[in-house]
């Protein structure tokens, strides 16, 4: 049984509809990455996972529960945490702080203050300084510190590489594969397409809202994704049509 199954999701903002009919599953111990471009609505799918979006149809299903419409508080304390874009730390509190509120409604399991201090050792001299101060990769490996004190099954990450210098990405993702090692299962949200493949079992492209591409991240070519990313097998479909 997969760990999370979602069926036919619309998700909207308004009048807008900025996830159309998705549906795909993921199994325990995967690295899933979501790509795509701006706009596709990876963000908007990613929330509406986490219960911080509510669906306009479709149902999302987590260890066999329909939690469609469970609030996003106790889809936390069932195994679902998700790392926003924007990390959303609490600037006045330490790292350390940060990590202990996680901690506080999550469930039990491995992952606490000096379990995770160890799996992002670029935190352990920093647990003392408030978040406000720290860089955006150092925020940034707080923030997933901060989902994993929930000791979630299923770890959602959202933009993990924007907007962070080069050097700040690759720790991160060193930490990341310590987690993947680790057999932690991940939904990971990223536009860096090098980044997604080097990381990643499987491979799921979105455009417009809607899924265009799904499969094994070693079977497929970076031009077809490429071409899945930009929409361009669909552009070249309308020329033969014309």
């Amino acid at each position: 049984m997969s760990l999370l199954v979602v069926e036919n999701l619309d998700v909207r903002h308004g009048l807008l509809q900025a996830v159309r009919q998705a549906s795909f599953e993921v199994a325990e111990g995967e690295t899933v990455a979501l790509v795509g471009a701006n706009g596709a609505g990876k963000t908007t799918l990613l929330r509406a996972i986490a219960g911080s979006h509510k669906p306009a149809g479709g149902r999302i299903t987590f260890e066999g529960a329909d939690i469609t419409a469970t609030p996003a508080h106790r889809r936390v304390r069932s195994g679902l945490a998700l790392v926003p874009e924007g990390r959303r730390l609490f600037p006045e509190l330490t790292v350390e702080e940060n990590l202990m509120v996680a901690g506080q409604v999550g469930r039990p399991g491995p992952w606490n203050v000096d379990t995770v201090l160890e799996a992002f050792p670029i935190l352990k001299p920093l647990r003392k300084k408030r978040a406000a101060t720290l860089s955006g990769g150092e925020q940034q490996a707080n923030a997933i510190g901060r989902a994993l004190m929930t000791n979630p099954r299923l770890l959602l990450l959202d933009e993990v590489s924007l907007g962070l210098a080069p050097v700040a990405v690759e720790g991160v993702y060193r930490s990341l594969h310590t987690l993947i090692g680790g057999g932690s299962t991940i939904v990971l949200v990223e536009q860096d397409l090098s980044r997604a493949l080097k990381v990643a079992t499987r491979i799921i492209c979105m455009l417009e809202g809607r899924l265009v591409l799904e499969g094994p991240a070693d079977r497929l070519t970076r031009r077809e994704i490429t071409e899945a990313y930009f929409g361009l097998g669909r552009m070249r479909l309308r020329e033969v049509e014309a």
